[in-house]
């Protein structure tokens, strides 16, 4: 039996092109990547749960095939460093991403004796990573030329190794083009597939302002962890004398703060006051630098109801405590100025 690896990552596009292929007899193994910068949450339509991963896992059962997750971790930055083709708007290299899963699509489809792969993107549909030209990129830089199948817009590309061969059926295949997500809704509904994902996802680097934060990771970091990654989504950033500063924005984040917590970094807490926690990121003379006081003042001025009164706040890094107080909040021009986002 032919089979087929499908990038699913639990939208829309790419749960019908699985059901067009599974529909033409075709054996599907899915390929899930996950990363830090996913944002596609789950809504009333996602079944299960957890963003994209959630929504792939269920689209997966839905039609009983098997998944494999990949996660996108921290060899996946030196790519958003410095890719071969370039970033968008924001820090979203997204050519190089397509052919980092692809190259993962391609060693998988060689381990389980796969015959090509598919994916639900729609020509036209992305502007920096779904055009013809980036396509044809994508391929060969993945070693994967002809190997690609694109059942949504297929009739309006190259024949594929698959169809020329007749492993797929070119007349049941589609001509989707363009950014409007009609036909696809449409064909859900002839599918009967009425408790589809999320129509499309997208990725936080495309985001200026996360971005921005991004870029200031990578500029002074060389050796990024999976805990700088999660970081990067929770809380207040600053940038004060060279060193990183996360502010929770409340009790959710100040918690999860606390699990992301490194060697080196320096967990800051009031004492006499209801306020946020933060982060002082890995520097060895957090008090002498003047950054637990920036951190203290900056913790006095999100607290509740404190004002510019003086308040006492502790220090704990890798165990060992130290309580200091600060006098006065941070100015206006000092947020304005250390603030990353």
């Amino acid at each position: 039996m032919t089979k087929a690896v499908a990038l699913l990552s639990g939208g829309l596009d790419s749960t019908l092109a699985v059901k067009m292929i599974i529909d033409q007899g075709i054996e599907v193994i899915a390929l899930n990547f996950t990363s830090a910068f996913c944002t596609c949450n789950a809504g009333s339509k996602n079944k299960g749960g957890a963003g994209c991963k959630g929504a792939a896992a269920a689209v997966a059962e839905d039609y009983d095939i098997p998944i494999k997750v990949i996660v996108k971790g921290p060899e996946y930055m030196d790519l958003v460093r410095n890719p071969k083709f370039g970033h968008g708007k924001g820090m979203n290299p997204c050519v190089d991403c397509r052919i980092f899963m692809f190259k993962e699509a391609k060693k998988y489809m060689e381990e389980i004796g796969a015959s090509f792969v598919i994916t639900g993107e729609v020509l036209g549909q992305r502007p920096m990573s779904q055009l013809t030209r980036s396509m044809r990129i994508v391929e060969e830089e993945s070693g994967l030329k002809g190997l690609i199948l694109r059942p949504l817009c297929a009739q309006i590309l190259e024949p594929t190794i698959a169809e020329k061969e007749g492993l797929v059926d070119r007349e049941k295949l589609l001509s989707i083009e363009g950014r409007s997500r009609k036909p696809q809704i449409a064909l859900a509904e002839e599918l009967e597939l009425n408790d589809y994902p999320c129509p499309s996802g997208g990725c936080l680097l495309t985001d200026k302002i996360f971005s921005k934060k991004v870029r200031d990771l990578l500029e002074h970091k060389e050796k990024v962890s999976n805990k700088d990654l999660a970081l990067l989504k929770t809380g207040r950033h600053f940038r004060f004398n060279d060193v990183k500063v996360v502010v929770g924005r409340d009790e959710t984040e100040n918690n999860r703060l606390c699990t992301l917590i490194q060697p080196g970094d320096s967990l800051i807490e009031p004492l006499d006051f209801t306020g946020p926690s933060a982060i002082v990121c890995q520097h060895d003379d957090v008090a002498g630098n003047g950054i637990a006081d920036f951190a203290g003042r900056l913790l006095l001025r999100y607290s509740a109801g404190k004002g510019g009164e003086s308040g006492t706040l502790r220090s704990t890094t890798d165990g060992v405590e130290a309580d200091f107080t600060v006098s006065e909040t941070v100015s206006e021009e000092e947020l304005k100025k250390y603030n990353l986002c």
